[in-house]
């Protein structure tokens, strides 16, 4: 077998087997097959696309280049929840332990945060004491005894993904739903659980900026994991404006713990619920109508809060700052942000405002840049509100004024004021299945 014939058979729109794949994938691990090849072949499925079939075989051979996990020691269905990536997007710390506290098992791997959109881990690590960097079998410990754990990622997964990432990312063949769709269910698979719930965001502040563009990639992402064996369900979910109203890692924690408690937006709200009632119905719960009042009654009586306060105390996170958000370490400055005129927030593109939060100090533009826990935006006024000149729409947490001043400009640009009220937009899109796709 030879690369060279791979790369012409896709070429000319062919269709690869699984052993050409396997081919390719091992033999690019191993060092063996050159970048030149590979990017040539990467830029042949960028115009020519690929098959379901083939792209869950590119899925399993990614998955299977390095160490995969076996979550079968720990008892019940194991449901992972993987999101796109957005802003003030903190959903995995209020759906997770919402779905332990019924029951359902959730041993989940998390990123860190760069460019615009915030990470997992990132956020989690702002609880002083909290450990994100757990060895595998303590991580399975907690799994077992508290019913979730999230930590970072760890271990030698799935090389041919970070190996095809960073070749990708220089050659101009990101922006393909196969090599997208394959990237990331790769992981989920190599991460053992037995169901797999996708947040694909769509807007602005997303890699997809179109619902029929966020739906083509649920889609795919769906058909791999159902063709290997993984329950899967995608909700494409709106990124034209930021989720909730935290941007920045302490201020979203704080945020977290004031809807699992009831007291959390509508939107964050709706969404959480929604995501959490479609984990509880991957793992056989009910109908969506049952799961949904279940998802519910758990914020309502106290159960979730009190899950994640055990997670957080499992992983060595001191609980107090969740009881008492005003024992966070807090910015130096606060600095607040007037609108320039009258009328309705009409828009937000969300991407500037995840950008004006890395000015601030709450994001990494670099892998090795740190992160000042305490910054951030907290939104006073959201899409659809009217303003008048001069009412504050945001305020700023930074460590200096001249760095608020730089986040100003940022997130002026970021909003647009007009004297007509938005459209309303949905906070979901849609909901994806193995049978189809619903719109909302």
């Amino acid at each position: 077998m030879r690369m060279y014939d791979i790369i012409a058979k896709k070429r000319d729109g062919g269709t690869l087997s699984d052993e050409e794949i396997r081919f390719f994938i091992n033999g690019y691990v191993k060092g063996e097959i050159p970048d030149y090849q590979v990017s040539a072949l990467l830029m042949a499925i960028y115009f020519r696309g690929m098959t379901d079939g083939e792209t869950a075989s590119l899925t399993m051979c990614m998955a299977n280049s390095g160490e995969t996990v076996d979550l079968s020691s720990i008892d019940g269905v194991k449901v992972d929840k993987h999101s796109t990536g957005g802003v003030g997007d903190k959903t995995t710390l209020i759906i997770s332990p919402i779905v332990a506290s019924l029951g359902v098992r959730v041993a989940k791997m998390s990123g860190r945060g760069l460019g615009h959109t915030g990470g997992t881990v990132d956020k989690m690590e702002a609880i002083p004491g909290m450990q994100t960097s757990i060895d595998r079998e303590k991580f399975f410990d907690i799994v077992r005894k508290v019913g979730v754990s999230v930590i970072g990622q760890s271990g030698n997964l799935v090389p041919a993904d970070k190996k095809l990432y960073a070749l990708r990312d220089v050659t101009a063949t990101i922006e393909s739903i196969p090599l997208i769709a394959s990237s990331i269910m790769s992981k989920k698979i190599a991460a053992g659980s037995d169901c797999i719930l996708l947040d694909v965001k769509t807007g602005s502040g997303a890699f997809m900026k179109t619902v029929d563009d966020s739906i083509r990639l649920a889609q795919a992402m769906v058909a791999i994991g159902e063709h290997v064996g993984r329950r899967t369900i995608a909700l494409i979910t709106d990124m034209d404006r930021p989720l909730g109203n935290a941007i920045g890692n302490s201020l979203e924690i704080r945020e977290v713990c004031e809807t699992l408690k009831g007291r959390g937006p509508g939107d964050l709200t709706e969404i959480c619920l929604e995501l959490a009632a479609n984990m509880l119905f991957l793992a056989g719960r009910g109908s969506m109508e049952a799961c949904k009042k279940l998802a519910g009654r758990q914020i309502g009586n106290g159960e979730a809060f009190a899950k994640l306060k055990e997670m957080v105390a499992a992983q060595g996170g001191d609980t107090a700052v969740l009881d008492d958000g005003a024992r966070f370490t807090q910015a130096k400055v606060k600095y607040d942000v007037p609108a320039l005129s009258e009328g309705y927030l009409y828009s937000m593109n969300t991407e500037q405002c995840g950008i004006a939060s890395v000015e601030l100090g709450a994001g990494r533009e670099k892998k090795e840049d740190s992160i000042d826990f305490s910054a951030g935006i907290l939104l006073r006024k959201k899409i659809g509100d009217y303003v008048k000149e001069g009412d504050v729409i945001a305020e700023f947490y930074s460590s200096s004024l001249d760095k608020c001043r730089e986040a100003e400009k940022l997130f002026e640009s970021a909003v647009s004021i007009r004297p007509e009220k938005p459209a309303f937009v949905p906070v979901i899109h849609g909901r994806v299945t193995v049978d189809g796709v619903e719109k909302y």
